[in-house]
C-alpha cells in the first residue's frame, strides 16, 4: 500500500483551517446584516415625507386677517357726520325759508303783475299771490325732501361704532325735514290757508 498517495488525498479533501482574520470579517458582516437602520436615516425620511406634503395655509392667513383687522383703527366717522350736520341744516332752512325760494317767489308776482293787469280781480290775486306761495312752498319742499333723504341714508348706513352724536344730529334732521315736507305740501294745496276771494 502506498502511503504516500493517501496522504495527498487526505491533504486535498481536508477542510482549510480559518485563519483569525476571516472570522473577524464575517463576525463584522453578519452584525451589519442584523443590525436595524440608523435612527437619522429615520429622520430624515419623516422630515423629507413632511415637506412633501402641502401645507393648509388658510388657517395661518385667517389668523393674520383677524389680527389686521383688530390693529386696524376704526373710522372716524367725519363723512357721516358732516351729512348729518348737513340734513340738519336743510331741515331748518326748508322751515324758515331760503333765498332761492324768495327770488323764484319775487319772480312769479312780477310775472302776474305783468300778465293779469286786465284780467278779474280772481285772476290777479292767483296769478299774484297764489302763484308766488306755490313757488315759495316747492323750493321749501326740495329742500324738506333732500334733508329727509339725507338723514335716512345717514341713519340706516351709519355703523354701530360711529359716535352717538352723529345719529342724533342725523335724526334732528330727519324730523326737521319731515315737518318741512308736511308744511310744504299744506302750502302748495292751499290746505291750511286758502286764497282770498275778491269779495273778501
Amino acid at each position: 500500500m502506498d502511503i504516500t498517495k493517501t496522504d495527498e488525498k487526505t491533504a486535498e479533501t481536508a477542510p482549510e483551517p480559518k485563519t483569525e482574520a476571516s472570522s473577524e470579517v464575517e463576525a463584522a458582516t453578519e452584525a451589519t446584516a442584523e443590525t436595524p437602520a440608523e435612527p437619522d436615516a429615520l429622520d430624515r425620511t419623516d422630515a423629507r415625507a413632511a415637506a412633501a406634503e402641502p401645507r393648509d395655509d388658510t388657517s395661518d392667513d385667517d389668523e393674520l386677517d383677524d389680527e389686521f383687522l383688530a390693529e386696524a383703527p376704526a373710522g372716524t366717522g367725519v363723512g357721516a357726520g358732516g351729512a348729518a350736520v348737513v340734513s340738519a341744516a336743510l331741515g331748518a332752512v326748508a322751515l324758515t325759508g331760503t333765498w332761492t325760494g324768495k327770488v323764484v317767489s319775487e319772480r312769479e308776482t312780477l310775472i302776474g303783475q305783468i300778465t293779469s293787469q286786465s284780467g278779474p280781480p280772481a285772476q290777479q290775486i292767483s296769478e299774484i299771490y297764489g302763484d308766488a306761495w306755490h313757488s315759495t312752498a316747492l323750493v321749501n319742499g326740495v329742500f324738506s325732501l333732500l334733508a329727509l333723504v339725507t338723514a335716512v341714508l345717514v341713519l340706516v348706513l351709519a355703523r354701530p361704532e360711529r359716535p352717538v352724536w352723529v345719529r342724533a344730529v342725523a335724526l334732528g334732521g330727519a324730523v326737521l325735514g319731515g315737518l318741512g315736507l308736511l308744511l310744504s305740501v299744506g302750502t302748495y294745496f292751499d290746505l291750511f290757508l286758502s286764497l282770498p276771494t275778491a269779495g273778501s
